[in-house]
């Protein structure tokens, strides 16, 4: 049964993923909005439902590994996994806002994680944990990005395109449609990964790292794939930064304001890794490339991301 989850989650993913970038694109073009803005906001929302969903439930059960681990775990898993695959299937192009100013935005999310979350070291406190204070401020930061994706509707300067001869109607169906096969498809999945990891004797925090961080990140793999092969790149950049940022500032926010989250000494090599693979992003768009992710980082990525994988099996 645990198998059959498992695949029949996968199929109602990439339904799902299907459906919400035509229904995201569709509604772009109608009302002349970038397609940048649909990837940062209902399609990055509706991508992350599952992180959203398995943390705030993960907390109020009390297994705060699995809620800190799939936030960090889906991070990286973005980064590396998402764009390295989407990249390989087409070259992912960075607009320059992404570059400079949305991809240091999720730098910070990572960075005020480890500063937040490192009361031991830096407080001289008996116990390092997200507070509902902490959670507060997260989504304060999350309230001023919303704010600045809805400023880039109003001052950026919209070429006019041609409309696809779809109802508005029909385009809000298939977002819904989406979300909804994003949605109950990554818990489908979730839940039998979850259980086939668990015969295997793997603890709660390599869980949310690994298999729930992979599954919760599935939409995003998904919709970035699919957003890549239809060659907008857009929507796969923006799915995924707008993933990254609403995963520390939302999600957690939302999760540590209902409860506080104890965090692991161990999670400092996480969130150095979800540092490194952002100021990877950062660098390869930046130094080595003028704003595009080749095939070439596509690879790289991937190969880091096994690396750490191969990591969290064998040392922790």
């Amino acid at each position: 049964m645990s198998v059959v989850f498992l695949i029949g989650g996968l199929i109602v993913i990439l339904l799902g993923a299907t459906a919400l970038v035509d229904g995201a694109s569709s509604i772009a073009k109608r009302f002349h909005i970038p397609d940048l803005v649909i990837g940062l906001t209902i399609v990055s929302i509706g991508t992350s439902t599952p992180e959203l969903s398995i943390s705030i439930i993960s907390a109020l059960k009390g297994n705060t590994d699995i809620a800190v681990g799939n936030v960090l775990g889906s991070n990286i898993a973005n980064i590396l996994l998402i764009l390295g695959v989407s990249a390989i299937v087409y070259p992912i192009v960075v607009k320059k806002n992404t570059q400079y100013i949305e991809i240091p935005l999720g730098i910070l999310a990572i960075a005020l994680i480890g500063i937040s979350g490192n009361d031991i070291f830096l407080d001289k406190s008996t116990l390092n944990v997200l507070s509902r204070i902490d959670g507060i401020v997260f989504l304060c930061f999350f309230l001023i990005f919303m704010y600045y994706t809805f400023q880039i509707v109003t001052n950026e300067d919209i070429p006019k395109e041609h409309i696809e001869k779809q109802s508005l109607w029909k385009s809000i169906l298939f977002i819904l449609l989406g979300i909804a096969g994003l949605y109950f498809g990554g818990n489908y999945f979730v839940e039998g990964a979850v259980k086939i990891a668990h015969i295997f004797g793997l603890s709660d925090a390599i869980i949310g790292l690994t298999i729930v961080a992979i599954g919760t990140s599935l939409p995003e793999l998904a919709t970035s794939v699919v957003a890549a092969y239809k060659k907008n790149s857009d929507i796969a950049i923006g799915n995924v930064i707008g993933s990254n940022i609403l995963n520390v500032f939302l999600i957690l926010g939302i999760t540590a304001t209902i409860r506080p989250l104890p965090l692991n000494l161990t999670a400092n090599i996480d969130i150095s890794v979800a540092l490194l693979a952002s100021l990877l992003l950062f660098l390869s768009t930046t130094l080595f490339s003028k704003r595009k992710i080749t095939r070439t980082y596509g690879i790289i990525f991937i190969f880091i991301y096994i690396t750490y994988m191969g990591y969290l099996i064998i040392y922790q």
